[in-house]
């Protein structure tokens, strides 16, 4: 099996193309790492593809840290770290837990009807592409992939009759100082409603097997998918930005998986809470806050404080209430209570206590 010529979704300009009924399989392959059309990419597949036809999507994306459509990010990911690194965060559709992605993990995507869905089916081919590589895979649990008794791969699912999706991760070569990193948030004082992750002992395809590459291993799933349903002669879809930015019903699609509402917006409600003491430039007490946020927003804050300053405090706390729960609104918010009268009557000193409170608080998110 050969990734022939490159389609692009020509024929899908409008929607997605139509297959000749006598069509066994389809096959595409992503060429950009943009996490946002990637996962765009599926779910307009999901929603608008024939799925009668069993489809394989493959792809990758640049850093990007994955969370499950019910998870709270600021429980499942060190957000500060996050974005001082420049890594995406992402909200999928399906369930399940958070995911570190970069370019050494490659994602699979198997669409069918909910009556042709086979999730056994689904990991068993890929357990045969594992296979070609001289690899002895096998399921564990609902949803994951071990050699060894280590971790390769986690799935998760989705159906909306009659629409059925299965997706996964292969761990490759992740950068695991960055999967942990991120993946291990501060230990905070939260309470959540959300869904954790669950941390296991994860290993790299490559340090099982030194020849597999993302190349590869898409082409072994490849292989194994064609050989399952017969379709060794299909011809593999390589999917281009370029043309996927002209499908007007994708783009619309790729807009909401990127905005800000879908990614923050959905987090449940949850508690935060912080406790500090500052001595310098000059010492001016412990402070105890307590934030609650909803929907990425801070919608409560209550500040204890031993501080010689209760007007400055009390600013503070009310500049919190409404802003985003991250960098930008926690600097927004201390802005706000530097130009009121209390933060005006303190002059230097009180810009001095807001920075290094500022830099506190984003270091806790």
């Amino acid at each position: 099996q050969k990734m022939l010529g490159r389609r692009l979704f020509s024929e899908g300009i409008r929607g997605v193309r139509r297959m000749s009924s006598a069509a066994k399989a389809r096959v595409l392959v992503s060429q950009t790492t943009n996490p946002f059309f990637n996962l765009a990419t599926e779910e307009w597949l999901f929603r608008t593809g024939d799925v009668s036809i069993p489809t394989l999507y493959l792809w990758r994306n640049e850093p990007t840290v994955v969370i499950g459509r019910c998870q709270n990010p600021w429980k499942e990911v060190n957000v500060q770290k996050m974005q001082s690194a420049g890594v995406h965060l992402a909200r999928r559709s399906s369930g399940g837990g958070a995911v570190y992605q970069d370019s050494g993990n490659t994602n699979f995507t198997f669409l069918t009807s909910v009556d042709n869905h086979d999730k056994e089916r689904n990991t068993d081919i890929i357990i045969r592409a594992l296979a070609d590589f001289g690899l002895t895979a096998e399921a564990s649990g609902r949803n994951d992939i071990v050699v060894g008794g280590c971790k390769v791969s986690g799935a998760a699912y989705k159906l909306a009759p009659p629409r059925a999706l299965h997706h996964g991760t292969l761990l490759i070569d992740v950068d695991m100082g960055a999967l942990g990193g991120l993946l291990n948030p501060n230990k905070l004082k939260m309470q959540s409603k959300g869904v954790s992750s669950v941390t296991s002992r994860v290993s790299n395809l490559k340090a099982l097997n030194a020849d597999i590459s993302h190349e590869s291993l898409t082409q072994r799933v490849i292989d194994s998918f064609c050989r399952y349903y017969g379709a060794e002669g299909v011809q593999t879809e390589l999917l281009d930005l370029g043309e996927l930015e002209k499908i007007e019903s994708l783009t619309q699609v790729f807009n909401e998986i990127q905005d800000d509402e879908w990614r923050y917006g959905q987090t449940p409600a949850f508690s935060h809470h912080m406790e500090g003491r500052f001595e310098s430039p000059s010492p001016w007490g412990t402070i105890d806050v307590h934030i609650e946020s909803a929907k990425g927003k801070i919608t409560g804050a209550k500040i204890f404080s031993d501080s010689l300053h209760p007007n400055l405090i009390e600013a503070v706390e009310a500049s919190l209430i409404g802003v985003n729960y991250d960098s930008s609104g926690i600097d927004a918010a201390l802005k706000a209570a530097l130009a009121t009268p209390a933060g005006a009557e303190m002059g230097a000193s009180g810009g001095a206590h807001i920075e290094e409170f500022a830099g506190w608080v984003k270091q806790m998110l």
